[in-house]
């Protein structure tokens, strides 16, 4: 709990001293942080070398590097946490109240705030800002190339017809253009069956009355979240048993990241079945 004597400290740490961001150790190392479970999976990708503070997430289920987070200190993303480990690179994705943010301006610590990614050059251009500023350019290179390579097994052939699919989460809730998810169906040569842009919730009425001729579930691994939610309504599990279907892990859809690119040839497959 954050004492008046804590938060007095904070105020004159930030006022005497305070105002340059580290520099790194001698060896090149640098002292870098990341405030949420997203950053967590980009730095630990990037960072190696470097002096890594993780969130608390860092080793939960639906982190994608959550056995490489063990040995790492997991640090809450506040402004005394900041003031004690002085990074000199912070990486966020949602991490970080409004005060805290500005108090990383007025340190001038170098910030790095991954983007939303309605497609994988979008992912590219995220995994490029953070491997620049964790001085890891070849490693940036080198995972971009993986990720298209991943992309690519899984691409349709040349004049094939795409085939109709229907992404669909546990809480019943699908997802149509300008996502990393309808980017992934349509680099596998699926047709994202959603008519809308963005996310939003699907009707069971719907479903029933024209369902989609696949199913793509995301989050169902979680069983213990949204037991009540649509997606797990007996009608649309019976729907989804009935139909080619492929279940995408919570770990792979909760940050825009490279490893996204994982579910396009497992939906490629989905693009085969009949």
């Amino acid at each position: 709990m954050r004492t008046p004597a804590a938060g007095l400290t904070v105020c004159l740490l930030l006022q005497a001293g305070c105002s340059a961001a580290p520099t790194g150790r001698a060896d090149g190392a640098l002292r870098v942080m990341a405030l949420d479970q997203c950053a967590d999976q980009y730095v630990l990708a990037l960072g190696e070398g470097h002096d890594l503070s993780l969130s608390p997430r860092a080793d939960d289920p639906d982190s994608y590097l959550r056995a490489e987070a063990g040995g790492h200190r997991k640090v809450r993303p506040t402004l005394e946490a900041v003031v004690a480990r002085a990074p000199d690179v912070v990486v966020r994705y949602w991490g970080g109240d409004a005060h805290l943010l500005a108090a990383l301006e007025r340190r001038g610590i170098t910030v790095v705030t991954i983007a939303d990614a309605p497609d994988y050059a979008a992912v590219e251009d995220n995994i490029a800002r953070v491997a620049e500023a964790l001085n890891r350019e070849a490693e940036g290179e080198a995972l971009i190339s993986d990720m298209r390579g991943t992309l690519g097994r899984g691409a349709p052939g040349a004049g094939q017809a795409p085939v109709s699919a229907l992404y669909l989460t546990s809480g019943g809730f699908t997802t149509g253009g300008g996502t990393l998810v309808d980017a992934s169906l349509n680099a596998a040569g699926l047709e994202n069956a959603a008519d809308h842009a963005g996310y939003g919730p699907v009707r069971v009425e719907r479903l029933a009355m024209d369902p989609p001729e696949r199913f793509v579930l995301g989050f169902y691994d979680q069983v213990r979240a949204d037991r009540r939610g649509a997606g797990r309504h007996p009608l649309v599990q019976g729907l989804v048993e009935a139909r080619p279907h492929a279940r995408l892990p919570a770990a792979v859809l909760t940050c825009p990241a490279w490893f996204m690119a994982e579910a396009v040839p497992a939906l490629a497959d989905l693009r085969e079945a009949s």
